[in-house]
């Protein structure tokens, strides 16, 4: 296992990689360019600066997040060829210095999904990432955008970028009619021209899941149980076909059996890196999301992190979001204090795993 960090950059990140450093078992970070907007091509300037930085701090920087997707390439539309390449040109890049895994998703306009980013916790005054599809129901599609801007703290926050979004209603009407084979099938389109330039230079392409695990807006969702992604990895067989296995956006829906999902997938050597953290379930498509800690949570993290120690022990691992506590504010779910208590929780929990089998 690699415990890793998602790091936005000395440009957009208050924390420091520093700061990632010094936290027990941390071996890297999960990186992400996130001033690119989707269909451009990071360029190899840019990314040689961003990995020689991580290095210098004493990190590894072998997967990088947040490749997006151009729109295009989702709905099938003319331009997607152009975008396509740029997306070949960029794996090519990324390889180049070193990454490994590269992490995308597949989800029409919206990447994950909440109703409110700061949900205090009456037990303890802390506050989290938050979804209720009651909420959800009493908003347009633009008052979430506009409301997802107005509690970010003044923060772009990962996959709602404000340049995807200027064309909000323009991109809805487009999405009218498609259905998930259909989606389905433009991902296949997309994954015949990327895998192979992925398998010329050793990267694995990992799709991560929709979040929450379910269809909203009435746009069409294709990758949110275990069935969903045996037809994805199916659409391209590669090895460099995988998924970023996450197990809060999964076990958003209390039907995925998050351990059985990893073990499948683990053993068919198809997952490319994990997320994982917690939710608490309150009640039908509504959850907010909890510590690590098992107890705290609807999921049992010690049956996860096992089932990755026996399927799949060398994966890069993340905490994923966390809560704000201690009083810290910042990019909400991606605060400092209890990611890093997540990962040192998930260690713990390694180290007790691996401790029992050898005995």
């Amino acid at each position: 296992m690699k415990m890793t960090f998602r790091w936005f950059g000395e440009k957009s990140d208050r924390i420091t990689l520093q700061q990632i450093k010094q936290i027990p078992g941390m071996t890297g970070i999960m990186g992400v360019l996130d001033e690119k907007a989707a269909g451009e091509v990071w360029l190899a300037e840019e990314i040689r600066a961003y990995v020689e930085n991580v290095h210098a701090a004493g990190l590894e920087c072998e997967v990088i997040e947040s490749v997006n997707v151009h729109e295009d390439i989702k709905m099938g539309l003319p331009a997607r060829d152009e975008y396509i390449e740029n997306y070949r040109a960029t794996v090519r890049n990324l390889a180049r210095y070193g990454v490994k895994v590269i992490v995308y998703n597949f989800m029409p306009v919206f990447d994950w999904l909440r109703t409110d980013l700061a949900r205090v916790t009456p037990e303890d005054g802390s506050n989290s990432l938050y979804f209720d599809e009651a909420d959800l129901g009493r908003m347009s599609p633009l008052e979430i955008v506009r409301r997802t801007a107005e509690e970010s703290n003044g923060f772009t926050l990962p996959g709602w970028e404000p340049a995807r979004l200027a064309e909000l209603e323009r991109t809805l009407r487009q999405y009218e009619g498609m259905t998930g084979d259909m989606l389905r099938e433009n991902m296949r389109y997309f994954l015949d021209a990327v895998i192979p330039v992925c398998e010329e230079c050793g990267v694995k392409l990992a799709c991560h899941p929709d979040d929450p695990a379910w269809p909203v807006f009435g746009l069409p969702r294709i990758a949110h149980s275990q069935a969903d992604f045996e037809r994805i990895l199916a659409l391209r067989e590669s090895p460099s076909n995988t998924v970023c296995l996450c197990t809060g956006s999964l076990g958003s829906d209390p039907e995925n059996d998050i351990p059985a999902a990893i073990r499948r997938f683990g053993r068919m050597g198809r997952i490319g890196c994990l997320h994982v953290r917690n939710v608490k379930y309150l009640g039908t498509h509504r959850f907010r999301e909890a510590s690590h800690l098992s107890c705290e949570g609807s999921l049992d993290l010690y049956e996860i992190m096992r089932a990755v120690y026996e399927t799949c022990p060398d994966a890069y691992i993340r905490p994923d979001h966390g809560r704000m506590i201690w009083g810290e504010s910042g990019r909400p779910g991606y605060g400092l204090y209890d990611r890093a208590l997540g990962a040192v929780y998930l260690c713990g929990l390694w180290e007790a795993i691996e401790k029992g089998e050898k005995r």
